[in-house]
């Protein structure tokens, strides 16, 4: 029996593919809060890589209060422009001053955010339709060192919080997610009028599962009405090739379903984003951890991009509990749904949570206590491993969002 404070016990709920309604989202990279999540995860591995090479250490910073303030733009067939461009503030603290060592904390910023966009948000033209700022708060000097390359004990919880975590993926989630990051991959290689502004969202009732997608289209690879109508209607077909290897289900597909042709009203972009024209966005109002937002199941509210991997809970706890989870339902046969709920205690040790709290659905014809030792068995060991996390992060392994 392991020395953590495990607990295994049936789950308070069907299991999600057994509800009669399910509800699930995902907000596409291009999503304004999607490209708040992502700069700010970008600025948060790159300062703790040159914190890591200054100085031997990843120092105290979050950056997870990223915000963004909408632009304004005149889209137009074959072209528009950027009439008043994006703002984007990097908010948060980094240390700056360590052991008589400068380290330009706001400088390792602007160059990560830059980056970022130029590789996920291409259509978006650093210094022209985006403007990024930076303001960085000095580091707590109690926090500062939290982390070396040689620290052989586990760090101590920053803060009294929890991370959620499930398994597996239900047939709308699997749908949901795979969609948008092919639409996002493969698709938009294909057809570059599609943006990376990309929403969907997945309901189903009963056995039948109907998946609407709010899709930016980029005005430049758009010639007229006739071709934003087909533009539309093969990322529709797409979609609804991907839900058909995902389920046996009926699945009805919606695109853009404000648009309205006869009085001009269609989702027609310059940049491929909502952020160019009055969405604004911030760090942690979009997709959880696993890359959904799952009204069916517990989630934790905590803003998991931005912040420090070393000992900030609302990013350690929410990565590690879906680690779990898929870790469980992949090794241990006869599970049919899986929660995992971790909570930390401010100044403990992150392998030991105050409690790791396991909820299941078994198999019909399987009891909870035919799987319980090895689950407990599987949780105790990523526990025991909960420093790996900090290193994949900082690899830029892991997806935050």
């Amino acid at each position: 029996m392991s020395e953590r404070n495990i607990r295994i016990e049936p789950i308070d709920r069907r299991a999600v593919e057994d509800q009669d309604v399910e509800i699930v989202e995902r907000k596409g990279i291009g999503h304004p809060d999607s490209i708040c999540d992502g700069i700010a995860e970008a600025v948060a591995g790159a300062l703790a890589r040159e914190y890591l090479d200054r100085v031997g250490e990843v120092l105290h910073f979050n950056t997870d209060e990223t915000q963004l303030v909408a632009g304004e733009a005149a889209p137009a067939f074959g072209g528009g422009e950027v009439v008043d461009p994006i703002y984007l503030l990097i908010v948060g603290r980094a240390t700056k001053h360590y052991e008589g060592q400068t380290i330009p904390a706001e400088t390792i910023a602007l160059k990560a955010a830059r980056a970022y966009l130029e590789s996920e948000i291409p259509h978006l033209t650093y210094g022209e339709d985006i403007v990024v700022d930076v303001k960085l708060g000095e580091g707590s000097g109690d926090l500062q060192e939290v982390f070396g390359e040689d620290e052989v004990s586990v760090p101590m919880a920053n803060d009294t919080s929890f991370g959620v975590g499930h398994a597996p993926l239900s047939e709308t989630e699997q749908i949901v997610l795979e969609a948008e990051a092919r639409l996002n991959g493969e698709f938009a290689d294909e057809h570059p009028y599609l943006g990376t502004d990309v929403k969907l969202m997945g309901k189903r009732e009963g056995d039948e599962i109907d998946v609407t997608v709010a899709a930016a289209m980029i005005d430049e690879h758009i010639a007229d009405i006739d071709a934003y109508a087909e533009a539309v209607e093969s990322v529709r077909e797409f979609v609804e090739d991907v839900a058909s290897e995902h389920t046996d289900r009926s699945v009805d597909v919606h695109v853009n379903t404000a648009d309205d042709y006869e009085q001009g009203s269609i989702y027609l972009t310059v940049t491929g984003t909502s952020a160019e024209q009055g969405d604004d966005g911030s760090v942690g109002r979009g997709n959880r951890a696993n890359g959904l937002i799952t009204p069916n199941r517990s989630m934790s509210m905590e803003a998991t991009s931005g912040k420090n991997p070393v000992n900030h809970i609302g990013k350690i706890y929410n990565l590690l509990s879906t680690e779990i989870a898929e870790q469980v339902v992949d090794e241990v046969d006869g599970i049919r749904d899986l929660r995992v709920r971790l909570l930390s205690q401010i100044g403990r040790p992150i392998d030991e949570p105050h409690v790791a709290d396991i909820h299941i659905v078994t198999d019909d014809g399987v009891e909870l206590g035919d799987v319980e030792d090895d689950v407990e068995a599987i949780v105790d060991d990523e526990l025991a491993n909960v420093t790996d996390i900090t290193r994949r992060v900082i690899d830029g392994e892991l997806s935050t969002f």
